[in-house]
């Protein structure tokens, strides 16, 4: 594993206090690109430690995959040696990042008030449900609740009839991609100033601004002019189509001169002046219409036929991929996306590659996902807690030191 590291967020310290995947798949965004992000764990572990298959106890293929680039610290912040020495350790650090509920974490002794107390300087950053503001502060948030009350499952039924979740936790994923801007927004912010602040990210208004940039439609103006909804998006005929070989593709022509070309191709050349069809507006109108015609013209050929007539013509198309059709796909191959890399205890392991790029300052993995523990001792000794305490704390149980890889 190649140890360098001179990614862009090199030098910065992380203390993660998040668990399951929408903070700690942030803090490995944050992690791949340099920073030294310290995962904090209860004695309990973080519960994605015992999620998917594993070769290990409490090392599970999605554990792995959200907390790679990570050193980590088991404490018990129950006791009041361990808030001592979380403190201590939060005295050094840049961010600190949390996904409980502010009246928990405030149960803790760490909320804002308490942690600037000893870095006034710190980048302190909450992630939770909602905003605290509004009457839905203390619900409990998930992945599933979030996508139903943002409007996300309800948008679904227009497709397929019903509301439905989106099979991927897209509401933790796109909060925790909000929160890895947020934190760097904040650390660009004291770059310029000096200044620490609080910075909160809660889910429901992340997924309600992220759904209703398209969906909000005609309820934009006010009064509104029409109904909520981009209808492109909704049209049940949106899908991918089937081929005469019943193979799957995607085919998305979208501007005019696309559409006309396609037309063509399908020697159906009259569609293309037709009133349903010949403008976007027009377009929007007819939309199932339109697409339903679609998916009938590219029943008539098999899919290799109609991916080599799109390519050639320069209209959106793509092969339709199932998950394991990623690991081999030709593209992704010959970017190096994929990652083989052995791990210690698990063996080797394939992993996400890091999508960004930066000419002088490149992500990379530096760090296999960390047994629970596995970094006690050396975290807290690079806070400054003596070797006396360190210790105590271990033969207390307040600290964990799990086996060193």
């Amino acid at each position: 594993m190649n140890n360098e590291n001179n990614g862009p967020l090199s030098g910065i310290k992380v203390a993660d206090l998040t668990t399951v995947l929408l903070g700690p798949f942030a803090t490995q965004i944050l992690g791949d690109h340099g920073a030294d992000v310290i995962k904090i764990e209860s004695p309990e572990g973080d519960l994605t430690r015992d999620i998917g298959p594993s070769r290990s106890e409490r090392m599970s293929t999605v554990y792995l995959n959200a907390n790679r680039n990570k050193r980590d610290l088991c404490i018990n912040l129950k006791s009041e040696d361990g808030l001592a020495a979380m403190m201590q350790l939060l005295s050094t650090m840049d961010v600190f990042v949390h996904n409980m509920r502010p009246s928990a974490v405030a149960r803790l002794g760490l909320s804002y008030e308490d942690v600037k107390k000893v870095n006034p300087n710190i980048i302190y950053c909450g992630a939770f449900g909602f905003d605290q503001s509004g009457p839905y502060a203390d619900k409990p948030a998930y992945d599933d609740m979030i996508q139903g009350v943002s409007g996300i499952s309800a948008t679904q039924s227009e497709v397929v009839g019903k509301p439905s979740y989106i099979p991927t936790v897209l509401a933790d994923k796109a909060t925790g991609l909000t929160l890895v801007y947020a934190i760097t927004m904040a650390l660009f912010h004291r770059e310029r100033t000096g200044e620490g602040q609080e910075v909160t990210v809660p889910m429901y208004e992340t997924m309600v601004q992220f759904h209703m940039l398209e969906h909000l439609y005609g309820l934009n103006f006010e009064p509104p002019i029409g109904k909520a909804g981009y209808p492109r998006a909704m049209s049940p005929n949106k899908r991918p189509y089937m081929a005469s070989d019943g193979k799957m593709i995607g085919a998305l022509p979208y501007t005019d001169k696309q559409w006309r070309t396609f037309f063509g191709l399908a020697q159906r050349s009259e569609l293309a002046d037709d009133p349903r069809f010949n403008s976007i507006p027009a377009r929007l109108a007819n939309i199932t219409e339109l697409y339903g015609i679609l998916a009938d013209i590219i029943a008539t050929k098999p899919a290799a036929v109609w991916l080599e007539l799109l390519e050639n013509a320069s209209i959106p198309h793509v092969p339709i991929n199932s998950p394991e059709d990623l690991v081999t796909d030709p593209h992704l191959v010959a970017t190096g996306f994929w990652k083989e890399i052995d791990h210690p205890t698990e063996g080797k392991l394939r992993y996400t590659g890091i999508p960004t790029g930066f000419s002088k300052s490149p992500g990379r993995i530096r760090q296999h996902a960390p047994s629970l523990g596995e970094h006690s001792v050396e975290v807290l000794r690079e806070a400054g807690v003596d070797e006396k305490t360190i210790a105590d704390l271990l033969q207390k149980n307040v600290i964990m030191q799990g086996a060193k890889k």
